[in-house]
């Protein structure tokens, strides 16, 4: 069967089907050596795990749907690539595969000029698809593979497997000269990461044209694409023209790309990829402000799938000497920007409904941008959590870095949010990803949050970090004084009684999280006079001043209030371990209203004394 096989001389649907699983399988396989050497266009270290998981949407269309002929396969895989691009290789890949399917157009099979007219094309729309193509790269083996199988079919070979010899031997030649042609990948002694992909995805096709016998990962190489890789990126740079790697699909009737790229081209960006179809295209680009990309994008049609992944931060990882366990959590915490960068701690940012748009919290709408847009809204804004693909991205990213992962989520009483991440940790690896529900929002959040990361700098366990995160859960308390509390009851996290009472009186509530992780009013306070002052003597007067407290104030757009309330709580209380402002995202403003103040106040311990505790 083998012999006669390799001599066929037509594609055809189960053909293309098998051959196009084999190459993803031989990716999935591969994926931790291209994670090694990526270093271009960002050394972070995730092009394998991209492709992989790019690679890996297409083969689950493919396995739903073994029915249609050769134009429909070739849809399906070009929709399923654009759906599920990852990264700037996976986006190319995609764009790839739509120039192949336009080249087949409804031929129910493909001889050798065909199948190698369909290559070359699928290669000439990747190309296509880049704003500023650069040779050395995944786009150079392409192009030089195109135009190697077109001439061995115009030379006369039609066997597919010989076509498909040729075409792979010159794409390892392209592959081991990328180095002369990108410097920093002769820098770094290694070839384009994105190319080997391609070479590699060939490789397996080639296979399956030999053999007739499908590539196939192990089964916990295909259950565990992202499980832990003990290296870290090889080739670290420093702070980055742009630092987050931005992505969205945009879908819609006759969209105009050509339009749009220039409309792109002309904002501060790098690595600008437009792939896709008049009806949907997947938008991957570098910038420092995704809000911009996304407002742009949403000119063309409905924007979707946005995310935005801080690629300074997963550069830096690598400084970070070892660290054991990540940790992550929402932006239902709120921490100053300093702790996040000092600490490493990671994002996943709620979503912000306001004026029928839809913004990532802290990601692509600032707090202060937040309350700009707020006075020119008759709407009332909304929240909801992150989407389950938001968790799983960076959960599958970590783990690759990390033996675990502890992600501190805003009280599952409040929110979704919990459901989200926990289903995502389930799907990436339930044995690397803890989801812990820090009970409360907020402030308090963003105390646990430092605690946990402060844990895991000193090199603690996963287990040590969870069983301490136990301990000061309980220690650690959010209050809140709201300016109004129309959102707040409006959302159901507030009896309306509560707001009755304060609008009669004339009095602001103040609310805390319960240990069950709920909210309740806690007592009041009279408006006139200085808020700040008034609520550092409110909590000044509920809280044990024979204990020691890290503080963590933050305010919906009233930055002199916040440190007023800041100063005195230092003045009035006697032990104050460290005190800390930032500014409360929008997902906490939306229901705290504006002028609002929160405040976490957690008896602290710190690791290294905790540690001292639980050995005595």
């Amino acid at each position: 069967m083998t012999a006669e096989f390799e001599l066929s001389t037509h594609i055809d649907r189960s053909w293309l089907h098998n051959a196009i699983i084999s190459g993803i399988q031989r990716v999935i396989i591969q994926r931790r050596e291209l994670n090694r050497i990526n270093v271009f266009p960002v050394a972070d270290s995730d092009t394998g795990t991209n492709l992989a998981l790019s690679m890996k949407s297409v083969l689950a269309a493919l396995n739903q749907n073994k029915e249609g002929d050769l134009p429909s396969l070739l849809e399906r895989v070009a929709d399923s690539a654009l759906d599920g691009a990852r990264g700037n290789s996976g986006a190319i890949f995609a764009q790839f595969w739509v120039g192949f399917s336009e080249a087949v157009g409804d031929r129910e099979s493909l001889d050798a000029n065909s199948f190698s007219n369909a290559l070359f094309e699928g290669s000439r729309s990747a190309h296509g698809a880049i704003a500023n193509p650069v040779d050395g790269t995944i786009l150079s083996v392409m192009r030089d593979t195109g135009v190697a199988i077109c001439v061995a079919a115009r030379s006369g070979i039609v066997q597919i497997a010989e076509l498909l010899e040729v075409s792979l031997l010159r794409a390892r030649e392209s592959l081991a000269g990328t180095p002369e042609q990108l410097a920093v990948l002769k820098q770094a002694g290694v070839v384009d990461a994105g190319a080997m992909g391609f070479v590699e995805f060939l490789s397996g096709m080639t296979h399956y044209a030999h053999s007739g016998s499908i590539v196939k990962a192990s089964g916990s190489e295909m259950d565990a694409i992202a499980e832990d890789d003990d290296s870290f990126p090889a080739h670290v740079t420093g702070p980055l023209d742009h630092r987050f790697c931005s992505e969205c699909v945009v879908t819609g009737n006759h969209l105009d790309r050509r339009k749009l790229h220039d409309r792109l081209v002309a904002i501060d960006s790098s690595s600008l990829v437009i792939a896709g179809t008049r009806n949907k295209l997947r938008v991957h680009v570098h910038v420092n402000n995704p809000a911009e990309l996304f407002l742009i994008c949403e000119e063309f049609g409905e924007v979707s799938s946005q995310k935005a992944d801080d690629m300074q931060r997963q550069t830096e990882m690598g400084l970070h000497k070892r660290q054991r366990v990540a940790v992550i959590t929402d932006t239902g915490a709120d921490l100053p920007d300093t702790e996040m960068e000092r600490l490493n701690i990671h994002l996943v940012p709620l979503r912000v409904n306001l004026k029928d748009r839809q913004y990532m919290d802290k990601v692509s709408l600032s707090s202060e941008e937040y309350y700009q847009l707020l006075q020119h809204s008759d709407e009332p804004p909304t929240t909801s959590q992150p989407p389950p693909g938001d968790y799983r991205r960076q959960f599958e990213f970590l783990v690759s870095h990390y033996a675990s992962v502890i992600c501190l989520s805003i009280s599952a009483r409040l929110s979704g949010t919990w459901q989200s991440a926990n289903g995502a940790a389930q799907r990436v690896s339930a044995e690397q990803v803890t989801v812990f529900d820090s009970m409360t929002a907020s402030t308090g959040q963003g105390l646990l949050t430092m605690w946990a990361s402060e844990a895991a700098h000193l090199k603690l366990s996963a287990e040590q970090i969870l069983a301490g995160l136990e301990q000061m859960r309980n220690k650690t308390v959010t209050y809140a004084s709201l300016a109004e509390m129309d959102a707040i009851v409006r959302g159901g996290r507030m009896p309306t009684w509560v707001k009755r009472v304060a609008d009669f009186l004339r009095i602001r509530p103040v609310i805390r999280n319960t240990e069950d992780g709920q909210i309740k009013p806690a007592g009041f306070m009279i408006r006139r006079g200085d808020q700040g002052k008034r609520f550092a003597a409110w909590l000044t007067r509920h809280l044990d001043h024979g204990r020691a407290y890290r503080l963590m104030v933050a305010h919906c757009d009233c930055e002199e209030t916040a440190l007023s309330l800041k100063n005195q709580l230092v003045s009035d209380l006697p032990m104050v371990h460290s005190a800390f402002v930032c500014a409360a995202g929008a997902a906490i403003g939306a229901h705290t209203g504006q002028g609002s103040l929160v405040v976490g106040v957690q008896e602290y311990i710190s690791p290294e004394d905790w540690l001292v505790q639980q050995k005595s």
